[in-house]
């Protein structure tokens, strides 16, 4: 099982970023996908999730609401998370999970800064 995050960096506040983690060595339209979060210091946060299937329904923290979009695409086994208006505050390392499961990624740092 393997999920490799990638398509961090630094951005400028206001800025977008799109991560993507590709998936393999499981069924990944079974599984609720998600992308969390870890600050310096702080707890991992979850930021969205996205159901299996395909209809797509997905929820958001409320500090990312309306800025993130969460998707996925089953017949590339990916999901992504699309980071507009990013703040400073958004500098964490990002992780990708099947939630239900052990599998997590290996994260990707995003950098919000002037």
């Amino acid at each position: 099982v393997q999920l490799v995050e990638s398509g961090g960096g630094l951005v400028q506040p206001g800025g977008s970023l799109r991560l993507s983690c590709a998936a393999s060595g499981f069924t990944f339209s079974r599984y609720v996908m998600s992308w969390y979060r870890q600050a310096p210091g702080k707890e991992r946060e979850k930021v969205a999730h996205i159901i299996n299937g395909s209809v797509g329904i997905a929820n958001y923290a409320n500090s990312v609401k309306g800025r993130f979009t969460i998707s996925r695409d089953n017949a590339k086994n990916t999901v992504f998370l699309q980071m507009n208006s990013l703040k400073p505050e958004d500098t964490a390392v990002y992780y990708c999970h099947a939630e239900f499961s052990d599998y997590w990624g290996q994260g990707t740092q995003v950098t919000v800064s002037s």
